[in-house]
Parts: C-alpha cells; sequence; structure tokens
C-alpha cells in the first residue's frame, strides 16, 4: 500500500508543478553553461560567459503569456586565453567598461504543441545594440531544466571593430548556446 501513495504523491507533484504558472530562475550550480563559438583563421573557439541570470515566467497554458529574461555580465566572458581576454574586454570588442551587460528579453514565447520545444521572440542588447532575436528552446520543467541555441553576427552589435571589422581572421558568425537549471520561485 505504501508503494502507490508514494507514486500518487510523486505524480501529484509533478502535475502540480507543470500545470500552473510559476516563476523560475537560475539555480547556482555546475549544471548551467552559457557559451559562444566563433571561428578563427576558421577554427571553432569556444568562450563561456561565467556569471548570468534567467528570470523565467511560465504558463503552461498559455505559453503566450510567458515571459523570459536572461541578464549577463559580460565582463564574465573567459575564453581560456589570458591574452584574447585582454583583448575582448576592449572597445574594438565587448568594451567591458561601457557594456558591462547584456539582455535579452521576450516579447512572445510560442510553443509547440505536445513537446517542450519553443520558440521566444525578443530583443537582445549587447553594446549598446538592440537586435531582434528569434531564441528556439526547450523547457522541461521535470527536470527544470532550460536549454537552446541560436546563430548570431557578431558585426551586428558593433563587435570586432577597428583592424578586426571586416577582417577574415575572426568569423562573423556567432553560435550561442545555453544549458540552465533552473528553480522555482515560491
Amino acid at each position: 500500500m505504501r508503494k502507490p501513495v508514494c507514486c500518487l504523491a510523486a505524480l501529484a507533484t509533478f502535475c502540480a508543478t507543470a500545470a500552473h504558472a510559476a516563476t523560475w530562475q537560475l539555480e547556482p550550480g555546475p549544471d548551467n553553461r552559457l557559451e559562444f563559438t566563433v571561428t578563427f583563421e576558421k577554427v571553432p573557439v569556444t568562450g563561456v560567459f561565467k556569471d548570468f541570470g534567467i528570470r523565467f515566467d511560465v504558463d503552461p497554458r498559455q505559453a503566450s503569456d510567458s515571459h523570459l529574461n536572461v541578464r549577463i555580465r559580460v565582463s564574465s566572458a573567459d575564453m581560456n586565453s589570458k591574452d584574447i581576454n585582454q583583448a575582448i574586454a576592449g572597445q574594438d570588442w565587448f568594451d567591458f567598461a561601457r557594456f558591462p551587460e547584456a539582455v535579452f528579453d521576450t516579447r512572445e514565447i510560442i510553443g509547440t504543441a505536445g513537446t517542450d520545444r519553443h520558440l521566444a521572440r525578443g530583443t537582445l542588447l549587447l553594446k549598446g545594440v538592440r537586435q531582434p532575436l528569434t531564441l528556439p528552446f526547450s523547457w522541461k520543467p521535470e527536470e527544470r531544466l532550460l536549454e537552446g541555441e541560436f546563430l548570431t553576427r557578431r558585426a551586428l552589435f558593433g563587435i570586432g571593430t577597428g583592424q578586426w571589422q571586416g577582417n577574415d581572421a575572426v568569423g562573423d558568425e556567432v553560435k550561442v548556446k545555453f544549458r540552465a537549471r533552473l528553480r522555482e520561485l515560491p
């Protein structure tokens, strides 16, 4: 008798979590990763942002009432090289001093019926430039896991100016990929 009661309790908890509107935020821990990949002399090079936050207001009954906000401390960028990290801090690249934060904020989230796949439409503010962005992502509430990736171009945001503008050494296309474990707020 004890086993069915435990199973029912677990099922009720899952259904309650999955069926009500809730606010989630990033749970600090090793599961979280926000990375970007560019090409240098046609070879992929990956860096990470070590400090970012996520707030996800989810209404599973009405995806259009959901909202996603991601804030990134740009100066936490790490490309695993002291010299490169020093270079990307400067005005030609991220310009940490003038633009310490990047923000993605949605205006619309569209759910795909019967799946955990969604599209978030919004704007990405990076280095003082606001550009529209459509972000495909998956949300698995039972695992508290938010994952996605998208492509953008660094030139759209004025990243890689000066001697790097139009330079073939660093590719314009940037792949951004994230994985984040969230926790529900009370």
